[in-house]
């Protein structure tokens, strides 16, 4: 007899997969390599147009089949919000990379049980820079998560301590890792893909979010007080910024706009993950500045291609990180924490030994987190319920 384990990953065929999509990618061809003898993998998706349906399967080889409810994303994002029945019938186990999942009340003995992922509290703490349909809908989901949910996956303890004091999830909330993305490695065209990116000699990249962007530039700052000629400082960015947005963190940083517009900043919007990896590799340094972060992952990448790493010392990233890259004490940020983030990226920059140190530990942290291990706590996860 095959026990079945149904992910959901219509998040793969959404206009815009972005690192949920990713996140989606890389735990369901863990839990397919690494499903235990007598086990198999089936997707879950919403009504699609039958390409889609294609590319999910061929983005998964291994996977069983695909389960397809009859409403489309739209309408069953709303209907889950609800706790409306649109799933697989009778027991089973439903795993979800989100809180995109049929959370429901159920009971134990009836043979169903359903995992939920939460990857941050934007939601909750940093509202303004979701789409207010958004932000509705991912708090009413914690919340369905908190009654319904036979566990909750987090990817870092210090998420964990965060949600536990957002509501009573009791045993329920489980840590386990994430990855690097699938297909981050460098190519061998790495010098012709350098040059078509307009990558710069020397530079040091940062991710761009906007609920992170005022620590951005701050980081932009350090690095101008901090030399005469001061190295590009690449962004990297999931979608195209809002102009306005970016402008208006920028001068709250003291950031003229001629230095967004000129040749020291260069925003890189969602590329590839084999030019991400170039980005990476060929960068000085990796730097997180944010002063309140939830997704650690950009420091695993970053460790996986042995670039030194830069770090606030927020509770996800020092977890992360456990001394494999160099924490820069927030304490109240302002003026303070600029200073220090620029001595940081100086100490960087002009020292070479420190600079190799950083690189070789954070390879060697890199191997604590793989979508194999990843995977198999989500197994035994299932099997512990």
């Amino acid at each position: 007899m095959t026990t079945t384990l149904r992910v959901i990953v219509d998040q793969l065929i959404a206009p815009e997969p972005g690192p949920l999509g990713r996140y989606a990618l890389g735990v369901a061809r863990g839990l397919i390599r690494t499903a235990p003898a007598g086990c198999a993998v089936e997707g879950i998706v919403s009504s699609s147009p039958e390409a889609d349906y294609e590319r999910a399967l061929q983005e998964l080889p291994g996977l069983t089949g695909l389960y397809k409810t009859s409403l489309a994303r739209r309408e069953l994002a709303v209907a889950w919000q609800l706790g409306a029945t649109s799933s697989p019938s009778g027991g089973g186990m439903i795993h979800s990379p989100s809180l995109f999942a049929p959370l429901r009340k159920h009971e134990r003995g009836e043979g169903l049980q359903v995992v939920a992922t939460v990857h941050d509290l934007a939601a909750v703490h940093a509202s303004e820079v979701l789409p207010k349909s958004s932000a509705i809908w991912e708090r009413a989901m914690l919340r369905r998560a908190r009654r319904h949910a036979d566990a909750v996956i987090v990817p870092t303890h210090a998420l964990a301590v965060e949600l536990a004091e957002h509501g009573d999830y009791g045993d329920r909330i489980r840590v386990v890792p994430t990855a690097p993305r699938v297909g981050l490695a460098v190519p061998p065209d790495a010098s012709a893909r350098a040059w078509q990116l307009g990558l710069p000699r020397d530079y040091l990249v940062a991710g761009l979010r906007l609920d992170e962007a005022g620590a951005v530039f701050e980081l932009l700052a350090a690095v101008r007080r901090g030399s005469a000629a001061p190295p590009v400082l690449v962004l990297v960015a999931e979608s195209e910024p809002d102009p306005a947005a970016l402008q208006e963190a920028a001068a709250k940083s003291g950031i003229e706009p001629a230095v967004l517009a000129g040749d020291r900043v260069r925003i890189l919007v969602a590329p590839e993950p084999a030019d991400l990896a170039v980005v990476l590799a060929g960068a000085l340094a990796y730097v997180a500045p944010a002063t309140r972060a939830w997704d650690p992952t950009g420091l695993i990448e970053a460790f996986s291609l042995g670039v030194p790493v830069i770090h606030s010392d927020v509770p996800a990233y020092r977890e992360t990180a456990a001394g494999a890259g160099l924490s820069v004490e927030v304490q109240g940020g302002g003026d303070g924490y600029r200073e220090r983030l620029a001595d940081a990226v100086r100490a960087v920059l002009d020292d070479d030994v420190l600079a190799d140190r950083l690189g070789v530990s954070g390879g060697d942290r890199a191997h604590a987190f793989s979508w194999s291990a990843t995977a198999a706590q989500i197994w035994q996860l299932h099997a512990d319920l």
